[in-house]
């Protein structure tokens, strides 16, 4: 039976194309192979969602009486750029007996290839029996073993429904919300546009509320007191070096993090226990082992990129892309998985002779890996359509610069899983000196494992061979403290977002909710945005001038901040958003339902529309910066051309 393979963009066909039987004959926009099959392909989203006005043409004008503008009947249309291959794809469905979704695996890829099979009317019959193509690798070898595993594809029509209903949240959202605080903008004598939207918005608030906690930080001094307690080990003679953990009754000279203010207090303590008896109340010492960091997934990927390199997530994705698509050297890149099939381990020697040929400095790290070791990161039960990125047995000579950094990375987190744990010494001891409790803890690094590998954690490795010495002590064991040793410190301000620690706030979102009953329900999802949109969410944010970089560190512009100050907390605090990734994974684990998901969001919009309509307008949307008009008409263009696989997040 002559099949259809609908790739998702075109270097995917070819792959695909060259794994099935020869003579090719290539047309215009499909490759048909000696089989019968032919492979085609889209570029990106062939379809868009329409404007307002396509739905009603009074929509054209902005009007806050419209709002909110929800459609009764979802429409799609082609997009210009893609409007002539999305013909070929039509017409070749028509004429196809069996078809084949070979979108990217994950939820994006689900849907934009099945949007097209509903599109083009495919039948329902036919849309029953299609096939579902799962490839993370597109060398040879790889994408033929994915050809003879192929599944239904109506076991991921769950996959699709997520992305449907992130789609349409993202429009409605974005484009109520944009419209409302643009009119309230221009009431207030601003002329530009306010884009909102429900995951960019609560990442421009976390960066908005860091700098206005930093502008506001008042220093305060604190003390630390410390008794040190002279010890003979052998010929080694040294200070036990004792933290004084103040009790209940210090409690009004704390601060809220425990730290004492009072001088005069600390002083007293001091006094009292210099050359007192401290008495051993409590002694553990155990061995423990840390095991290598999980291969990469793309958000932990570009967190180690940007401190490394100084890399943008952006940056990291489109270097990943090149290696994924051109050079064919790593896996999918666009995973949120760090964990890998078992049968990938019977490849590691393959894998290796790339990374060998791929990067020569790593030979004395593929020659020390013992392949016979297996990490935790292989493990079925966490993979299903993707795994994490790792190398592909395929040898490129000559990487770039860049794209080799990035390869770099990820070979070196791949041998890890082929190294030891590393294995520490760990001490605790509690003094008491005349009733104060007093405690000692050290660290100290046994056996590096496979921290010999990973240059960036030498500092660290530094600071765990200098730990502090805590000797094994018998419970009961009295010594004598020689003095209590005082220091003045300060408060010091929190740190400006990087665009790492900014990815990290996005998948670790739970700790800057403020409804204390969904942090646990956080725990557990991804944070907000996913792998694929996280880096064009910050892209987003830095092009319509609502971050800056400086240096490091990523800031908020007066636009920025004035917008936050001006929205409800609803919409700038990460709890409503994250909350709705919690939904949409549900639908992706056919958990939840997706017309509840909707009408929620509709509830939650009308009233955030009578908010806007009937509140007076922000006074912080009467100060904001003028705005350049070229940079403007940029913007603009830019939104009515929205990258391949971007979903809008206005």
């Amino acid at each position: 039976m002559t099949r259809l393979f609908v790739a998702e963009k075109p270097s995917l066909g070819r792959a695909i194309a060259n794994a099935l039987p020869r003579p090719h004959k290539n047309g215009q926009g499909y490759i048909e192979c000696g089989n019968g099959d032919v492979v085609t392909w889209c570029i990106g989203h062939l379809l868009e969602q329409v404007e307002p006005d396509a739905y009603d043409p009074k929509y054209k004008r902005w009007d806050l009486a419209d709002l909110p503008i929800i459609p009764e009947q979802w429409q799609l249309r082609p997009r210009k750029s893609a409007a002539k291959q999305l013909t070929v794809v039509k017409k070749l469905l028509k004429s196809s007996a069996q078809i084949v979704n070979a979108g990217d695996p994950d939820r994006e890829g689900q849907l934009l290839v099945d949007e097209v099979f509903d599109y083009c009317k495919v039948s329902k019959t036919k849309k029953e029996s299609a096939q579902r193509l799962l490839i993370s690798d597109l060398n040879l070898a790889a994408v033929k073993r994915s050809l003879t595993n192929m599944r239904s594809n109506r076991e991921f029509v769950p996959l699709s429904v997520s992305a449907l209903a992130r789609s349409r949240a993202d429009w409605l959202y974005g484009m109520n919300m944009s419209r409302a605080y643009t009119l309230l903008g221009k009431k207030a004598g601003y002329n530009g546009v306010l884009s909102v939207g429900r995951v960019q918005t609560p990442v421009l608030g976390l960066v908005v509320r860091r700098d206005r906690e930093i502008e506001k930080f008042v220093p305060r001094d604190y003390f630390t007191l410390d008794a040190l307690i002279p010890y003979q080990d052998g010929n080694q003679a040294f200070d036990i070096r004792a933290k004084w953990v103040p009790s209940e009754a210090c409690e009004k000279w704390l601060d809220e993090d425990g730290r004492v203010l009072s001088l005069p207090l600390v002083e007293n303590v001091a006094n009292r226990i210099k050359g007192q008896p401290a008495v051993v109340v409590k002694s553990e010492q155990k061995k423990t082992k840390q095991a290598p960091p999980l291969p990469y997934s793309l958000s932990a990927l570009q967190i180690d990129a940007s401190k490394r390199y100084n890399m943008s997530a952006q940056q990291v994705l489109d270097l990943c892309q090149s290696l994924y698509e051109k050079y064919k050297v790593i896996t999918y890149p666009r995973s949120d998985c760090r964990y890998l099939p078992k049968e990938h381990f019977k490849e590691a020697r393959s894998v290796c002779d790339a990374i060998l040929a791929n990067a020569s400095d790593q030979k004395t790290a593929v020659a020390n890996a013992d392949l016979s070791l297996r990490s935790k990161a292989w493990n079925d039960a966490k993979v299903d359509a993707h795994h994490a990125i790792i190398p592909t047995p395929k040898k490129a000579s000559n990487l770039p610069v860049q794209e080799a950094k990035v390869y770099q990375l990820i070979a070196t987190q791949y041998l890890m899983q082929f190294y030891p744990p590393a294995e520490y010494a760990e001490s605790k001891l509690e003094f008491d000196i005349l009733g104060g409790k007093f405690t000692a803890s050290g660290r100290q690094l046994l056996l590096p494992g496979w921290k010999v590998l990973f240059p960036a954690k030498k500092d660290s490795a530094n600071k765990e061979s200098q730990a502090p010495l805590v000797p094994a002590l018998e419970k009961g064991q009295q010594l004598t403290c020689r003095e209590g040793e005082i220091k003045s410190k300060q408060t010091e301000p929190p740190k400006h977002f990087t665009e790492a620690t900014l990815l990290q706030a996005m998948t670790g979102i739970g700790r800057f909710v403020q409804d204390s009953s969904l942090k646990k329900i956080l725990r557990e999802t991804d944070g907000i945005g996913t792998e694929a949109t996280r880096a064009g969410i910050l892209d987003t944010l830095f092009k319509r001038a609502l971050l800056m970089r400086s240096g490091k560190s990523v800031l908020s512009t007066p636009a920025g901040k004035g917008l936050v100050e001006a929205l409800p907390d609803l919409s700038t605090y990460p709890d409503l958003t994250a909350h709705w990734e919690k939904q949409l994974q549900d639908m992706a684990e056919k958990k939840q339902a997706y017309q509840p998901f909707i009408t929620q969001l509709q509830q939650q919009l009308a009233q955030l529309m009578d908010t806007a309509k009937t509140g007076p307008v922000p006074d912080s949307l009467r100060s904001l910066p003028e705005v350049k008009k070229p940079a403007y008409k940029k913007r603009r263009a830019s939104r009515k051309k929205p990258s391949a696989k971007s979903t809008s997040k206005r």
